[in-house]
């Protein structure tokens, strides 16, 4: 017996030290604890490691369509992990992924069509190559794209050059979107109470940040120093789990930081009369799933109208038979019927759903009651997050009540792909805005204007909620506001410091991407380099501490509801601290 446990103890003793040595050894193997992986060897030319479309649950598909995911099905031999997985299935829109899921011309001639595939719950690793004797702090990512676009493969998304500067393990995660991320429907009611949250998409998040707490010691990284950041979508996303029930009844947190850029959680009960809320009640939700369901069964002619389809689903409850059809249908023609028939009633849109387990019924009251994951909190904000949505001025009188864009997707796509940021303007902004918005610096009427006015109503609202929720709480909460706004005329009054346009500095990459070309100039190339420095150094040192504050920024950072503001000039940064 003394010698059989001498030598199980022995045996546990090799397999720590063999994990240890895979987690911090050279080259892109990796034994994880579903299998090993293969990644690529980008030392010589990015000085990092990477490893792209890593399994982190089971294809959701078939039955498990619509269900919390799964872990993935251990594999036997090494696994390639160079290229990435497919991006979630979606209908094609300026931020997706195209025909070849990745940023290329093809963008602009799929706009409306089915693009990705249902198999897509994987995961993309990228570590500096440089030898550490510690574990290095993790950033997980979740991009942005109105819960219903978007792809882990876009160029911006990249994560070798913040690995590489903030000597940090960076990760991006894939989601469902869409209604195959979020959907409320009866059918599909199971008495579980994840599986029937309809929040599948947050799931999804939470089973990738599983795998990094198993596994992402085996990359170099630290799973007791994780970052959670989300942008946009992403940012809602994230702060749905950092309010989330389900999360803060778990014994151990997935992750120690957040980082949630240009978004919010908030219900229209805790918002200025008039804000536009991230959160929206659940029976709207319900109505939702309700409609897709009889919209189907009329599209494929199983039903001559709305009342004869709600016949048959009522005859058929207590069955299997409308989940099962439900399951049955193509994702083509599950997307067909939300474009073609959902989005004329207004019912195309995806979010989280507040069921009460993993989204809080009103997040921002559970923050308020300290019922969340208390972890220190870094929010920012472009200056002009609507001048990239300024058909949403139609909205409201108030606003203007028409749209602020002329140009569709398709056109936009075309002239951004094609433009070249060193010739004279390629476009004027009589193109691009109404005249009814011009002067666009005309005192209540202008474009100007009218965009921040939305801006105060949304983005603004939004984060100053939760801001100042958190605050209440706690003192590690802190905001930037990014006001860089350096592009060639007329782009810089046509687009300003717009939504999405602090993620290329965030993450340090300015190559080819989808408004590159109306962005970066050499003009202005000293002085973008020098502000991403800046940005990725205050994103590693929240990520190693919790604090964002770097000596070399020439500004210190201070509790909300104080902000630093990021800008620069044509040759260098401004960072500067507003009270």
């Amino acid at each position: 017996m003394i010698r059989l446990a001498l030598l199980c103890a022995t045996a546990a003793l090799s397999l720590i030290q063999g994990c240890a040595s895979i987690g911090s050894s050279a080259g892109p193997e990796r034994r994880t604890s579903l299998g090993t992986v293969v990644g690529n060897d980008d030392s010589s030319s990015q000085g990092t490691y990477s490893w792209k479309g890593v399994p982190f649950a089971r294809p959701p598909v078939g039955a498990l369509r619509w269900r919390a995911p799964v872990d993935p099905a251990p594999w036997r031999s090494p696994r390639s992990a160079k290229a990435f997985a497919p991006a979630c299935v979606q209908t094609g829109r300026l931020y997706g992924p195209g025909l070849h899921n990745r940023y290329d011309e093809t963008i602009g001639s799929t706009l409306g069509q089915t693009l990705g595939s249902e198999d897509c719950l994987y995961l993309n690793i990228w570590a500096a190559a440089s030898g550490a004797a510690h574990a290095r702090p993790v950033i997980v990512f979740v991009h942005g794209g109105s819960n219903i676009t978007g792809y882990t493969a876009d160029p911006v998304y990249d994560g070798a050059a913040l690995a590489r500067s903030q000597d940090a393990v960076v990760v991006s995660v894939n989601y469902r979107l869409g209604s195959f991320g979020f959907l409320d429907a009866a059918p599909l009611k199971t008495g579980n109470a994840e599986d029937d949250s309809g929040n599948f998409a947050l799931l999804d998040i939470v089973k990738a940040l599983e795998f990094v707490q198993r596994d992402i010691a085996r990359f170099g990284g630290d799973p007791a120093r994780v970052t959670l950041m989300g942008q946009s979508a992403g940012a809602v996303n994230v702060y749905a789990l950092l309010t989330s029930p389900m999360m803060v009844a778990r014994p151990a947190p997935l992750f120690h930081r957040l980082v949630a850029l240009s978004g919010g959680i908030s219900t229209p009960a805790s918002l200025p009369p008039g804000s536009i809320a991230a959160v929206q009640p659940r029976p709207l939700w319900t109505m939702r799933g309700d409609a897709l369901l009889a919209e189907s069964l009329i599209a494929d002619g199983l039903a001559p109208d709305e009342g004869a389809a709600r016949i048959r689903i009522r005859q058929a409850e207590g069955t299997s038979a409308m989940a099962d059809y439900l399951r049955g249908r193509s994702a083509d023609a599950l997307l067909t019927t939300i474009r073609t028939r959902l989005g004329p009633r207004g019912l195309a849109v995806s979010n989280p759903i507040p069921d009460g387990w993993v989204l809080a019924q009103d997040p921002i009251a559970a923050i308020r009651a300290g019922r969340y994951v208390k972890v220190p909190v870094l929010a920012g904000k472009t200056r002009d997050e609507t001048k990239l949505f300024p058909q949403l001025l139609a909205i409201r009188p108030e606003l203007g009540g028409a749209s602020g864009r002329l140009l569709d997707d398709a056109a936009v796509f075309k002239l951004a792909y094609g433009y070249d940021p060193e010739a004279p303007a390629g476009t004027t902004i009589e193109q691009w805005i109404p005249a009814g918005y011009l002067p666009a610096d005309k005192p209540a009427t202008g474009f100007d204007d009218r965009t921040r006015r939305l801006d105060r109503i949304w983005f603004e609202a939004m984060r100053t909620d939760v801001m100042q929720a958190l605050r209440s709480v706690q003192t590690e909460v802190w905001a930037y506001d990014f006001d860089w706004d350096s592009l060639p005329r007329p782009l810089d009054t046509i687009f300003g410091a717009a939504h999405t346009f602090d993620l290329p500095f965030v993450f340090g990459n300015f190559g080819p991407s989808l408004y590159s070309k109306f962005l970066f100039t050499r003009q202005n190339e000293a002085g973008r380099q020098s502000l991403s420095n800046a940005m990725m150094k205050s994103l590693g040192a929240f990520a190693r501490s919790g604090d964002p504050n770097d000596p070399a920024l020439g500004a210190t950072w201070r509790p909300w509801p104080a902000t630093i503001s990021f800008d620069a000039d044509d040759r260098a940064s401004r960072v500067t601290a507003k009270p």
